[in-house]
């Protein structure tokens, strides 16, 4: 048997009045995972629970059959395992994000107007030469997610994630210590993104972004830190090999730790211009040498966190039409038995642009389970499915039948 899981992140929603109290699932063309709810079982999954932090990390950890308070870091030592950055015993790693600040100091947006990542090279570049230092390291991700390790420093840590303060002001939500002994941390860290304002302020790439009408990445903000994770093996916990695909290295970073295969596609971009149909070839192609593949499509949150709701309907039909078919289609063509799993791995609402703790829909179709009663994806429908609501590995058991 092969097992795929296909997630959509962000893509669960809350009603919205003009779409008649439907919520983007709900009005999305979605005829392939309304097919895997029909022909399959389905529930609502509890990914992020009251004491957890509404991150993606948490989310897609549980969604993967971990604990997040047992084996969650931070963000940035997993982000760092699909960068091939070491991280040793001393180092605290954290995410390092470019923002957009308006004039008066309020965060325009998390991403800097999702800003390229050969640009955030040159920004990164210039940012080591004038703050960092052997102990302290600046590293470029994509687009506007990079990478920040320092050693000695202590990670008990109280970080604002940027996309989840739209229109705040930055200066209230800058690092703040746990306890006493991480103040100086605290300290170094937050003189480390006041530091970041002048440089960036006229750096050349920010001229040509204004020039051109995009926002500047006019900011670092580091959030998210920690120390290196142990975690079991997908082989040591289920007996099966695996592979992942995301253009996202938190998710690259998750499925390293987690011992799968990390593949990267062409074209796969975190956005609504990603390569989906790359990534369902990519899906298929690891299916005939592995076990078990976790497909991530980030671009519905990116949609949600920007606050647009064409978008967002846009994304899930994208994702639906252009991947999720065409794996079915091919799973078809190739005669090939396969469990297939659908679901977001939180709320990313369009009318408050920052994630959400709500219990997600799922649909596990499996040829050896007979269908519920469920004919539609989406929030509602799947809460009268035959699971119930799950929390914990509840639902990557289910999916392995273990």
């Amino acid at each position: 048997m092969k097992y795929i899981i296909i997630l959509g992140d962000g893509m669960s929603d809350y009603p919205i009045a003009s779409l008649g109290g439907k919520t983007p699932l709900q009005a999305a063309r979605k005829p392939n995972m309304d097919r895997i709810a029909r022909e399959g079982r389905c529930g609502l999954f509890k990914t992020i629970e009251e004491d957890m932090p509404t991150g993606s990390e948490a989310a897609n950890l549980s969604v993967m059959g971990y604990d997040p308070r047992q084996v969650l870091q931070g963000r940035g030592v997993l982000e760092a395992a699909s960068m091939g950055v070491e991280i040793r015993d001393d180092d605290m790693a954290m995410r390092c994000n470019l923002i957009c600040l308006f004039d008066d100091g309020r965060i325009k947006n998390h991403s800097a107007g999702h800003i390229s990542s050969a640009e955030s090279d040159d920004i990164l570049k210039t940012l080591q030469k004038e703050i960092g230092s052997p102990t302290l390291n600046f590293y470029t991700g994509v687009s506007y997610r990079h990478l920040f390790v320092g050693k000695g420093l202590d990670p008990r840590l109280d970080c604002a994630p940027p996309h989840d303060h739209p229109n705040e002001p930055a200066e209230g939500l800058l690092i703040r210590a746990k306890v006493p002994e991480a103040q100086p941390t605290a300290d170094l860290l937050n003189n480390l993104i006041r530091r970041s304002w002048p440089i960036l302020k006229d750096h050349p790439v920010n001229q040509r972004r204004r020039a051109a009408g995009k926002d500047p990445g006019n900011s670092i903000w580091l959030w998210s830190p920690g120390k290196r994770p142990k975690m079991w093996t997908f082989k040591e916990r289920f007996g099966v090999t695996g592979a992942v695909i995301s253009a996202v290295d938190l998710i690259r970073g998750i499925g390293v730790y987690a011992g799968l295969e990390v593949l990267k596609v062409p074209g796969a971009t975190g956005l609504s211009d990603t390569n989906y149909e790359g990534k369902a070839d990519a899906a298929l192609a690891a299916l005939a040498r592995v076990d078990f593949v976790y497909l991530h499509v980030e671009a519905p949150d990116e949609a949600g966190h920007d606050g647009n709701l064409d978008l967002k309907i846009r994304t899930i039909e994208d994702l639906d039409a252009r991947l999720v078919g065409r794996i079915l289609t091919g799973l078809e063509k190739q005669k090939m038995e396969a469990v297939v799993a659908v679901l977001p791995d939180h709320p990313t609402p369009v009318e408050k642009r920052i994630h959400a703790r709500d219990a997600v829909p799922f649909a596990i179709r499996d040829p050896r389970q007979a269908p519920d009663e469920v004919q539609c994806f989406d929030e509602q429908s799947c809460a009268a499915g035959a699971f119930g609501t799950v929390h914990g590995d509840e639902f990557i058991r289910a999916v392995f039948q273990k």
